[in-house]
């Protein structure tokens, strides 16, 4: 995950640009939806990106200021933001990165066949709602099961690209008949989230 990535790129690259990807190599959201297969290993991590306070806005050149302890950040929303006018001075700003890996093990002979599927999903808030935005990625891999080590509860699998990639198996009972020449489904999921609300009183 890239983290030197400033708060205004961030915010703008998720929170303003619909058109934005997020991939799983470079850099989910609190609220995002997990990987449904979750039978084999997992690795789930959450990252609070950056968190501030909106200080100041310039309604006649739609620019926001933002602050934390850091210092402060400018950002000018463009025309895309139908929702400007609902933000307010005191709101906070929250911007969360998420990652996920599931892996499932699919009993049945390889065809040779391995495959890659990537889905991108954006979401917005709604016009007379505080901006709002997540953009999700969804990655499925079937790969090649190359190596078993029961003892250590460890998988070894070919992707599409030919690389090999070793997994721990949480489970060591899904090893008891999975044998090298059958196939495994990967799935990467991850997503990045921009808010701005309201805080409690």
């Amino acid at each position: 995950m890239n983290t030197k990535c400033t708060p205004i790129a961030l915010i703008a690259a998720v929170f303003f640009a619909g058109s934005a990807a997020v991939h799983a190599q470079s850099a989910p959201a609190a609220s995002a939806a997990k990987p449904a297969v979750i039978d084999a290993a997992v690795t789930d991590n959450r990252y609070q990106l950056y968190e501030g306070e909106v200080v100041k806005i310039d309604k006649k050149t739609r620019t926001i200021t933002f602050k934390n302890k850091e210092g402060e950040s400018k950002f000018v929303a463009g025309p895309e933001i139908t929702n400007f006018a609902q933000i307010k001075k005191g709101d906070r700003v929250n911007v969360s990165y998420e990652l996920a890996v599931a892996i499932e093990l699919i009993k049945t002979k390889s065809d040779g066949v391995r495959s890659k599927v990537e889905t991108n999903t954006v979401t917005k808030s709604k016009a007379d709602e505080k901006p709002s935005e997540t953009i999700t990625n969804k990655t499925t891999i079937i790969a090649d099961i190359v190596e078993v080590n029961r003892e250590k509860k460890l998988v070894s699998v070919k992707g599409p690209s030919g690389k090999i990639t070793t997994v721990t198996v949480k489970n060591p009972a899904l090893l008891a008949d999975i044998n090298v020449g059958e196939q495994v489904k990967v799935i990467y999921f991850d997503a990045m989230a921009a808010s701005i609300t309201t805080p409690k009183k």
